[in-house]
């Protein structure tokens, strides 16, 4: 199968790709950098941005199915900024589907789009949207997978996947932004004991696979969400503390009152709204309400329709992470 990844020099793309090679499938990707260690694979390296609707379906021509990964993440407050990625690019996305009469989408959505502020506890897909966002982020990726569901149907089958925090080697942002934190002393937790999931990568890109392979077959995926993990919930400060040790650090969390986080998220968002700063925000809400709250999730749905199982362990991970990066 000839398969475009759009995204596919990021760190999840890039796993993608490489399971999808080991299978046996064509694969072209779209990105807005050159990636020669793609190109070495044999994959077909297109250059161009989301965004641009001719670059995508310049690039989409002659495939049978696109993985959507690429988008625009982070606590940003420019909403702009994460609508033209998001939902500009999706919008492009489908339309390249529809003028190439490509029959399978996969979508990496985010765990985000449900979370509404309180703690989330083996949640389902039964979740609804909240009402109203805390950020662009969110925000624009639920408007992205609601768009994708909807597409949905005889011509086009469509999924979308919500995995939640990936990690592992090859990480350029997870792990980095912790590691600068820990270093500064400014690693503060408002409740390091609420639990939540997280996803190595190998795990993560495996479940794209599996859903490329089940729209491509019994189609049991079909105008579904799905959410993404290890099935390992564990205290955030816990798993923090440990992705930091594997990368040779000594774990310095503490402890921040909830309130404080918040109010002090409050004035640090205001001070980059009114200078009109587009840069991402040292702490904003978005961060601190995922921080203070509990997240994880029943995984029942994807074992049942995509066949998923997490291969790899956290435990089994941080070994690979911590041999990768020391």
């Amino acid at each position: 199968m000839k398969i475009l990844v759009t995204g596919g020099g990021g760190f999840l793309g890039r796993a993608i790709v490489r399971q999808l090679i080991e299978r046996g499938d064509s694969v072209v990707t779209l990105n807005r950098s050159a990636y020669p260690e793609l190109e070495a694979l044999g994959v077909a390296c297109r250059r161009g941005d989301i965004a641009d609707t001719e670059a995508v379906l310049a690039a989409a021509e002659g495939c049978q199915a696109i993985v959507h990964v690429a988008a625009k993440a982070g606590p940003g407050l420019h909403a702009p900024d994460f609508e033209r990625p998001n939902v500009v690019g999706t919008e492009n996305v489908l339309a390249a589907c529809a003028r190439h009469g490509i029959g399978i989408l996969v979508y990496t959505s985010s765990p985000s789009v449900v979370h509404g502020g309180g703690d989330i506890e083996n949640g389902d897909e039964s979740l609804p949207y909240p009402v109203r966002f805390h950020a662009p982020y969110p925000e624009t990726k639920a408007r992205a997978e609601r768009l994708v569901l909807a597409a949905n149907g005889p011509v086009l089958k469509t999924c979308a996947l919500r995995p939640h925090l990936i990690w592992g080697p090859g990480d350029n942002q997870l792990l980095p932004r912790l590691i600068e934190k820990n270093r500064a002393g400014r690693l503060r937790l408002p409740a390091p004991e609420k639990k939540i999931d997280t996803v190595y990568i190998d795990n993560a890109a495996r479940a794209h696979i599996l859903a490329v392979e089940s729209l491509a077959g019994s189609a049991a995926a079909a105008g579904k969400a799905y959410f993404i993990s290890n099935g390992e919930p564990l205290p955030n400060g816990e798993i923090i503390s440990r992705l930091l040790e594997a990368a040779g650090e000594h774990p310095d969390v503490r402890r921040v009152a909830p309130g404080l986080a918040n109010a002090a998220a409050g004035m640090v968002e205001g001070l980059w709204r009114l200078t009109g700063r587009h840069s991402d925000p040292p702490l904003s809400r978005f961060v601190v309400e995922h921080l203070a709250t509990a997240h994880w999730y029943d995984l029942s749905a994807a074992r049942q329709d995509l066949g998923y199982r997490p291969e790899v362990s956290i435990s089994e991970g941080l070994v690979r992470l911590a041999e990768a990066w020391n």
